[in-house]
């Protein structure tokens, strides 16, 4: 009997020190007072809860939950996290900013400024800057594709030095994502979280990605069902239609039923698959393992 209580005790040991080994932590984007912040309360400071990954691949992933960006959804937050830890992958879950307080530049602020956060640390987060990557569902989809179409290389000149850093992710991933926010397709609850209740038609069409995919927009991995009764997959054809005309390399999966908003399906053996593509994806752009 004092073996076996010798050995359950060294078992917790073990895994007492593999949790705080990879435990999380919550991270303010900005220190102090953040930039355009209406008011001083938790809706007003985005944060960054890392994840990171034990015996990582150096790479890191920064997830944005969908919610029509009016709120955001616990199950596309930390057990996607705790997915891509399993490919090795560092994860960092995006707490970002919210309509209708908040609308454009505000959630694109907060996304860029997380991917340059990751790069900026890399040294601290045992990271290569090179494999900073971008993930999101849904509304979270729309604001990973705006991140990867409206980026920039960082201000030289800026004091704080993570501003120094380019804010281009390496690689997205989208998964039923918000595309457009023009014509049939667009989901109007998004649009008017984002944009206001009046957006001007430059102001949509700036902010419809599949207008903005360029060859410089990196390389991407879309899934979607087909009879999507929230945001209709014609939002990913789209997407994949410009990707392609600008030669930028892509992986597209339509899966013929499924409702929206399913996460990472782990109950459905049909659309749970996705994640196993998406994990033979990320191995070919060297960021699992």
């Amino acid at each position: 009997m004092h073996t076996d209580i010798c050995a359950a005790l060294a078992c917790v040991t073990f895994f007492c020190s593999a949790v705080a080994a990879t435990a999380q932590r919550e991270l303010p984007l900005w220190q102090g007072k953040t930039p355009g912040a209406v008011a001083n309360e938790p809706a007003d400071h985005p944060t960054l809860t890392v994840y990171p990954a034990e015996g990582g691949t150096g790479a890191a992933i920064v997830v944005c939950p969908g919610g029509g960006y009016g709120m955001l959804a616990p199950h596309e937050g930390e057990p996607v996290a705790r997915w891509l830890n399993t490919l090795g992958i560092t994860a960092g879950v995006l707490k970002y900013r919210l309509g209708p307080r908040y609308h454009h530049p505000a959630e694109l602020h907060d996304a860029q400024r997380a991917i340059r956060m990751l790069r900026a640390r890399a040294a601290e987060f045992a990271l290569d800057p090179h494999r900073i990557g971008i993930l999101g569902f849904s509304a979270g989809g729309h604001l990973a594709a705006t991140a990867a179409t409206h980026f920039d290389a960082g201000d030289p000149t800026a004091h704080d030095p993570i501003e120094r850093v380019s804010c281009r992710p390496d690689l997205a991933v989208l998964v039923y994502p918000v595309i457009t926010m023009t014509g049939p397709f667009a989901h109007a609850g998004s649009r008017e979280n984002l944009l206001g209740d009046h957006p001007s038609q430059e102001l949509m069409d700036l902010l419809s990605n599949e207008k903005q995919v360029t060859k410089d927009t990196p390389p991407c991995f879309l899934m979607h069902t087909a009879d999507d009764p929230g945001v209709p997959v014609e939002n990913s054809l789209m997407f994949a239609e410009a990707l392609r005309k600008a030669g930028v390399p892509f992986e597209l999966h339509i899966y013929q039923h499924g409702p929206h908003g399913v996460g990472l399906a782990t109950n459905d053996p049909v659309l749970s698959i996705w994640t196993t593509l998406c994990a033979g994806w990320l191995r070919l752009h060297k960021f699992a393992r």
